[in-house]
């Protein structure tokens, strides 16, 4: 049975990742890289242990004891503990890794973080290669079709992700009437989500899509539960994500959630 390295963040996107690689018969080590992973990954991967982010040279160590050599990256971890204050302290690998980087862009830290993996013959492989199935094709997922208002908006939006996205900046825009009310930078989707859901005052159309240039191993868009979540506590009433280059995960919840709070969803290209 080939082993792989699951590296999880927060998020249900793990949990589905550790579950499909099982069914296809992989046995999957994870490590928990930050406070909030789920608790299911304990159970449904063979071996579990949580090592912070910032402890580079544990999570290799930890890897190769158990025989990986093939790693995969998902789930939330945001630049954010960088800024927060909160006693992260790294370990000596860490440091040496941080103190080469030319700026802290996600693309950059990322491709900095694989590279020193790849010193220890891990490598990383496409996040999507085990989940392809949770990226929906082209067209409306919801009971309501979106205006032609909200269509508009959803195009305007998806324009303006995809620019922050080029800048290595964010993957979500938050628009109304074709004007930007947010565009997501180190808060994550769902603050920026409600920020620009509270400047539109109801009404906001969210766009999500990936990177003109992606790295599939790494920083997938993805929207879930939470994303509607965030939606419906400032009344934003339509998201669009890109065909084939974004996760929706709990399809069935989310769905369900849209269509009791007349919530539209799209998939466009």
């Amino acid at each position: 049975m080939e082993k792989i390295g699951l590296l999880a963040g927060v998020g249900r996107l793990p949990v589905e990742c550790a579950m499909a690689a099982k069914a296809m018969g992989y046995e999957v080590y994870c490590v928990g890289l930050v406070p909030g992973v789920d608790e299911e990954l304990k159970s449904c991967t063979a071996g579990y242990k949580d090592i912070n982010v910032a402890q580079l040279q544990a999570i290799i160590d930890y890897l190769k004891e158990n025989g990986v050599q093939k790693v995969t990256m998902i789930g939330k971890v945001t630049k954010e503990i960088l800024y927060s204050g909160q006693h992260v302290q790294p370990d000596l690998r860490m440091l040496s890794l941080i103190f080469t980087l030319p700026d802290r862009k996600d693309d950059t830290l990322m491709l900095a973080f694989i590279k020193d993996l790849a010193k220890d013959n891990l490598e990383a492989f496409d996040q999507t290669a085990l989940i392809k199935s949770l990226m929906p094709e082209v067209g409306v997922l919801t009971k309501r079709q979106p205006t032609d208002e909200e269509i508009k908006d959803m195009k305007f939006g998806m324009e303006m992700a995809r620019e922050i996205g080029r800048l290595d900046v964010g993957q979500t825009a938050v628009v109304k009437q074709l004007g930007v009310m947010a565009l997501e930078a180190i808060e994550g989707t769902d603050a920026c989500i409600r920020r620009g859901g509270e400047l539109a005052r109801g009404g906001a159309v969210v766009a999500k899509v990936a990177k003109p240039n992606q790295d599939l191993r790494f920083d997938v868009p993805a929207v879930g539960t939470t994303t509607l979540e965030s939606m419906i506590s400032v009344g934003a009433k339509a998201l669009v994500i890109e065909a084939g280059r974004t996760l929706l995960v709990d399809r069935a919840k989310v769905i369900d959630m849209a269509d009791a709070n007349d919530i539209a969803i799209a998939v466009m290209e």
